[in-house]
């Protein structure tokens, strides 16, 4: 009976082979042939691998490598063309090139896996030359979203008119669908690739790691800016001695205005927003956290290395009062967002709050005053936070 039947099929091989010649190399429409009949020789105990089924191997396994081949070059080649051209609007998890990316790669995984290849050796050739191929395209995927992070943030201001825009939380989603895919797309339980995977969950850590930073320099950089205006009313700088004396010989006559909070208020508007932009926007807690921590840890330990720089003299009213606006709103709204107390409560911001409380209390006696700015209950809600 099973010489009979391979009879049979030794017969319908040379229509096949026939047909099969006849195709373009560029045509793969004969690939569901192939699954039919491999799923039902594979199925047959005296069928299997016998010698219809090794011809039918024989002659698509060249079919299928060039089709994976054909296949890596056009992901590639879409790879580069489409960050070339990448908006960063978010879609679904990620960016429209990211979505396509892995969209290509599970297709490809499922192509391979649906084929069922009956011979173990090439089978896991297959296996492993996805998952190699998978493991490159994510980490090209990761290198230029990671470098188009570092470039757009080069080119934004350095001010408070810093907005952390959607495109730059797009780009820290596309890290967090990264890390998910690999998991899926470069994991398996051979140790070759269990190691691909490991290695692009590396990249990916210090990516995110790296990322965080650059965000994290560019919040510093702004509130140096902030410090650089305020500096100016340092003690014994000339635009310090001429403005004090400005402002009390026209205080006699006018109502003088308070300069300089525009520019706290400035500021703490800019932490707000771009708390609340990477809060709604970005979908890792961990990073988030990690960033917010960050974040806190270094502009407060710039505020304690300001003050300590004027250690020997006493702070500008001016100064004073901008110093206390930003580090109360800082510590509260860092707070809200779930940084925990021991990072919050840090040496470095009990230096700054005993430097400005000491300040306040000077400053008190010398100008009969702070108009209602004070660093007393610095971690509760002002009443004109509103």
């Amino acid at each position: 009976m099973v010489e009979h039947a391979e009879n049979f099929l030794a017969l319908y091989a040379i229509e096949m082979d026939a047909a099969l010649e006849i195709q373009s190399p560029e045509s793969w429409d004969s690939f569901p042939l192939f699954q039919l009949l491999n799923d039902f020789l594979r199925n047959d105990y005296h069928l299997c691998n016998g010698k219809f089924h090794k011809h039918l191997q024989d002659l698509y396994a060249p079919l299928v490598v060039r089709y994976v081949d054909l296949m890596e070059s056009s992901i590639a080649q879409s790879i580069h063309k489409g960050f070339d051209r990448e908006s960063w609007e978010p879609v679904n998890n990620g960016s429209g090139t990211s979505e396509d990316l892995f969209w290509k790669l599970d297709a490809l995984q499922t192509f391979i896996r649906d084929l069922h290849w009956p011979e173990d050796e090439f089978a896991k050739h297959l296996e492993s030359r996805i998952q190699l191929m998978s493991s490159n395209m994510i980490e090209n995927c990761v290198k230029r979203t990671k470098m188009a992070f570092e470039s757009k943030l080069t080119k934004s201001s350095k001010s408070t008119d810093f907005r952390i825009s959607p495109t730059l939380c797009t780009m820290f989603n596309v890290m967090v669908d990264a890390k998910d895919q690999s998991a899926k797309l470069c994991a398996m339980e051979m140790g070759q690739e269990k190691q691909y995977h490991t290695t692009i969950d590396e990249l990916i850590e210090e990516s995110v790691k790296d990322m965080i930073l650059f965000l994290v320099a560019k919040f510093v950089a702004i509130l140096e800016g902030v410090l650089a205006k305020i500096s100016r009313y340092d003690e014994g700088t000339l635009f310090s001695s001429f403005l004090s004396f400005t402002v009390k010989a026209a205080s006699k006559y006018v109502d003088v205005p308070k300069p300089g909070m525009d520019v706290a208020d400035g500021y703490v508007t800019f932490v707000r927003h771009s708390q609340d932009m990477l809060r709604d926007k970005v979908n890792e807690e961990v990073y988030i956290e990690r960033l917010f921590d960050q974040w806190y840890t270094a502009t407060m330990n710039l505020l304690g290395t300001w003050l300590t720089e004027r250690m020997e003299q006493q702070l500008h009213v001016y100064q004073l009062k901008i110093l206390i606006r930003i580090t109360k709103k800082k510590y509260r709204d860092f707070r809200l967002q779930g940084v925990l107390d021991s990072t919050l409560n840090s040496k470095m911001y009990d230096t700054v709050r005993n430097r400005l409380t000491l300040e306040e209390a000077t400053a008190s006696v010398r100008e009969g005053g702070m108009q209602g700015i004070s660093m007393k209950d610095s971690d509760e809600e002002d009443e004109d936070d509103d």
